[in-house]
């Protein structure tokens, strides 16, 4: 008799989920290079580009692609009603982390009118580069590297705990997204604000298996925190 297809809520066993740690090694290996290589712009974005390409190659050794990633059309409803709301709520929070915490702690933040995103004219910005960074950075970070930490964790003797082996990932996934070089080197002391959104958006993925909801947070937080800023800073 033949055999009855696997459904679709249960994909096969993942392959090559183990390409996550690559990227992550890169970035924890950033930090040991000498301070005269880490300014390069080719070696701060050296783990990104290892992540894209370990995500190339992990998507040509598996089906359901999208839906291990989270990318299901039929989940974009749902996705927008969680990241609407997060992403408002966490760009106003990190706008006042951002405009009153930092300096009553006597950190700078003048510094973020000469970032790359600050230069770039508004209109081009919103919305159109802010969503391709959002998307790309999403794709990453939580579906790829989250996604397949999750993966490792689920099949290692390690984590007993389903509880244990979520909190692990999401931890990973929010320190590598949050120490990436690039982000260190753009924004300085302000990218320790990554960590919580990384620990948010981690815990949405985790619960929902949903992109779309972690696309449309981190696109609409930074919109809100671009815009915020962008009128503050030209007042």
């Amino acid at each position: 008799m033949p055999t009855t297809a696997e459904p679709d809520s249960q994909p096969r066993r993942e392959r090559g989920s183990g390409l996550a740690l690559i990227p992550l090694l890169a970035t924890a290996g950033y930090y040991a290079l000498p301070p005269s290589l880490q300014v390069q712009p080719v070696v701060q974005f050296t783990p990104q580009v290892l992540a894209y390409l370990c995500l190339a190659v992990w998507a040509s050794k598996n089906h359901n692609v999208c839906r291990r990633l989270g990318l299901n059309r039929r989940n974009i409803p749902e996705g927008l009603r969680w990241g609407l709301p997060v992403g408002i709520t966490f760009g106003v929070i990190n706008v006042l982390a951002i405009l009153w915490v930092v300096p009553w702690l006597g950190g700078d933040i003048q510094f973020l009118q000469q970032t790359p995103h600050a230069r770039i004219p508004m209109w081009m910005m919103l919305p159109w580069i802010i969503l391709s960074i959002a998307f790309g950075v999403e794709l990453n970070f939580r579906g790829f590297l989250l996604g397949r930490l999750h993966a490792l964790t689920r099949h290692t003797r390690l984590f007993t705990h389903p509880s244990i082996g979520n909190a692990a990932a999401i931890a990973g996934s929010a320190l590598v997204f949050s120490f990436d070089p690039f982000m260190v080197a753009t924004f300085q002391h302000l990218h320790w604000i990554a960590v919580w959104d990384g620990v948010v958006w981690g815990m949405i993925w985790i619960r929902l298996n949903n992109l779309h909801a972690t696309i449309v947070a981190h696109a609409v937080e930074v919109m809100v925190m671009y815009t915020v800023l962008k009128i503050v800073f030209t007042i």
